[in-house]
């Protein structure tokens, strides 16, 4: 815990941050491993944040849905969980999510590193400000959400583990926790999305609006339910193939913090 805790001190401008998502819950991919609790002005995050390092390099990690994945895709704190990652001294994050794929070519077990989203969410509050102060409005730009050269970084460590990446790809998150009718999922593919999760596009807004450096990895598990020669998604579905790329999702995160 104290050399840890002594490199996120002395280091802490080039601190990286992990949002895992699904299937990374508790990941053992640190060395110099220790647990800290951190709390924020908007609460506490959805897990305890786990410190280490890579290479060298000082990580934090922070469960999306808890370490026990107990917190929906409505109720995770996504602004405790970014600002505990800037609290900490990260600039760079990377995300990781498990989605279902709009597009026949991003076959389930292929990576993809979205450059673009679309928010079909609801209920969720995507902003750090409640109000403005006077002559000083905050409305932050998003023509372009993902840092490219965060974005270069994972499609190049994705290669390097010899995997089927996507190098650009819209991803549309929604509400759930139910997952899309057919005419849902079929109607955001004439919107033009190519991937579609439930968290996404949250994150990414406040990510942006706390002035992070924030890219995406993402896994297609399935095909959502608008391929009529393919099983709906499920569940179990999502887990299986979840389970046979997770090893591999391990080993670009940290080839990606390598060469951060």
């Amino acid at each position: 815990m104290t050399t840890t805790m002594t490199m996120m001190k002395t280091m802490n401008k080039n601190i990286i941050g992990i949002i895992g998502g699904t299937g990374l819950e508790k990941s053992n991919i640190l060395e110099n491993q220790s647990s800290q609790t951190i709390t924020t002005s908007f609460g506490e995050p959805s897990s305890p944040i786990i410190t280490g390092s890579i290479e060298g390099k000082p990580v934090a990690i922070v469960s999306r849905h808890g370490l026990e994945h107990t917190i929906t895709p409505s109720n995770v704190n996504y602004r405790a969980n970014i600002m505990a990652l800037k609290k900490l001294g990260c600039k760079n994050v990377i995300a990781t999510t498990a989605c279902g794929s709009l597009r026949e070519e991003i076959a389930p077990g292929h990576f993809a590193v979205p450059d673009q989203f679309i928010d079909f969410t609801r209920l969720r509050t995507n902003t750090f400000y409640e109000e403005f102060e006077p002559g000083n409005m905050v409305h932050c730009p998003m023509a372009h959400p993902y840092n490219n050269r965060l974005r270069e970084i994972i499609v190049n460590a994705t290669k390097a583990q010899n995997a089927s990446v996507h190098d650009g790809a819209t991803i549309i998150t929604i509400e759930g926790p139910r997952f899309s009718s057919k005419a849902e999922s079929k109607m955001f593919r004439l919107w033009g999305a190519d991937l579609i999760n439930m968290t996404t596009a949250t994150e990414t807004a406040l990510a942006n609006e706390a002035g992070l450096n924030y890219a995406l990895l993402s896994i297609a598990t399935d095909y959502d339910c608008w391929k009529d020669d393919e099983k709906p998604v499920s569940l179990e579905m999502i887990l299986e193939n979840f389970k046979k790329s997770v090893d591999v999702m391990q080993k670009i995160l940290v080839e990606a913090i390598k060469n951060i």
